[in-house]
């Protein structure tokens, strides 16, 4: 009898290394004009919505006790800008003073780059010593400059593509009370059972982080989903794909693997987010065929200096973790709840009560794929649960495949153990 053999199996990534965040450092980039939006990125289950919000009780908390340095009028905010365009930092005579009251110290330099390159470059042009009028690139740059420090508090942005939707609350894993006092943004915006696309996301992201810094907040994006964080920070200029019926219907004759081969002749496939079901492919091809035919451009809305922290733990931990948090998402009533979006019971559905077709909850994906099925009649509820933890642990790998793709383009993202 032959001998069998067994292909080996490759070793895991090596996990980038870890690294502590000075949170008041953190602070004085903001404060200085170096950063302008710090995000927290990671896996699901990767402890990224608790760090988010415990980091905004700690820049509030150093807010709350700092020194009143807020800018007073224009002339004192281009004096300001003309300071940090030369690479000053914040703590300089004459720029409003120390930022805490503790730490009399010099600043970072604000190190504003003159050239725009990749994601992570600023686009902000030069303006040697102030003179004549700011570029328009920094309109808004300074327009928090009347809120004093003391009054300034961070928020959170939301960047998952799921948690837009109103009552899909257990299996996105809102986990709302966790932010308790800290605002948070871009969260139950949209009926369950709509179709949000990363076009609105952008558009909502941009007037959610003017709002926030108008009002002399921090904004915080905070989530796992990469397109988004990266339509969010790296200012691409997405264009809002119309539906095609005439290429629906040509799409529609040839099988999933002919769909898939073209889809891959379009863009580079990272995951199997585009094709899990025939529906999403034959979208993902509509987008695809139009951006091919229309280029996408960047855009020049703000943030232009993101500060990314990624949420670091090995992946046994992490597939630990998520197998604990779905048998407590199954206990605290997740099947219900898409039982309800299905006959139209969910509270989030009056008052109209429309159900919502299974297909609809299935293109969403994971938690709602399979409890779908389940609750359909199609998985049983032992075969749901342990399809549903396959999904998820796979999802989260290929969250991190994103993740360090988006470092082998150049975005420092500065990883942290939680």
């Amino acid at each position: 009898m032959a001998k069998k053999t067994f292909t080996p199996i490759p070793p895991m990534a090596e996990l980038p290394p870890a690294e502590d965040i000075n949170v008041k450092e953190l602070l004085e980039k903001y404060l200085s004009g170096e950063i302008d939006l710090i995000c927290v990125l990671g896996p699901t289950a990767s402890g990224k919505t608790r760090y988010a919000v415990h980091l905004a009780r700690q820049i509030n908390e150093l807010l709350a006790s700092s020194q009143d340095c807020a800018l007073s009028d224009g002339s004192a905010c281009e004096k300001r800008a003309t300071h940090l365009a030369a690479g000053g930092g914040a703590h300089d005579e004459g720029v409003g003073g120390v930022l805490f009251a503790d730490d009399p110290s010099e600043g970072a330099g604000a190190n504003i780059k003159s050239e725009a390159s990749d994601c992570q470059g600023s686009v902000l042009p030069p303006w040697p010593q102030g003179e004549g009028p700011a570029p328009k690139e920094w309109e808004g740059f300074f327009h928090d400059s009347h809120v004093p420090l003391t009054q300034k508090r961070a928020e959170i942005i939301s960047a998952d593509s799921r948690q837009v939707y109103r009552g899909m609350d257990i299996g996105t894993g809102k986990d709302l009370s966790e932010y308790e006092e800290i605002p948070y943004h871009l969260m139950d915006i949209v009926d369950a059972g709509a179709k949000y696309n990363i076009f609105e996301y952008q558009r909502d992201f941009e007037k959610a982080y003017k709002d926030i810094v108008d009002r002399g907040g921090i904004p915080i994006l905070c989530g796992g989903s990469g397109l988004y964080i990266e339509a969010a920070t790296c200012g691409y200029s997405l264009p809002e794909v119309p539906p095609d019926p005439d290429l629906r219907a040509e799409l529609e004759k040839k099988s999933d693997e002919e769909l898939i081969a073209q889809l891959a002749s379009l863009k580079s496939l990272h995951n199997n987010t585009d094709y899990d079901t025939r529906k999403r492919l034959i979208r993902a091809l509509e987008i695809a065929i139009y951006e091919a035919e229309h280029p996408v451009q960047r855009t020049s809305f703000l943030p232009k200096n993101t500060y990314y922290i990624g949420t670091l733990v090995t992946r046994e931990e992490r597939n630990a973790r998520i197998d604990r948090r779905l048998d407590a998402r199954i206990e605290e009533g997740m099947i219900e709840e898409i039982r309800g979006l299905i006959d139209g019971s969910h509270p989030a559905l009056a008052p109209s009560h429309t159900p919502i077709p299974a297909e609809d909850l299935i293109y969403y994906g994971l938690e709602y794929k399979f409890v779908t099925l389940h609750v359909t009649g199609e998985l049983t509820l032992e075969e749901m649960r342990a399809q549903l933890a396959t999904a998820i642990h796979q999802f989260a790998k290929r969250q991190m495949t994103w993740f360090r793709g988006m470092e082998r383009k150049g975005i420092r993202i500065h990883w942290t153990n939680v």
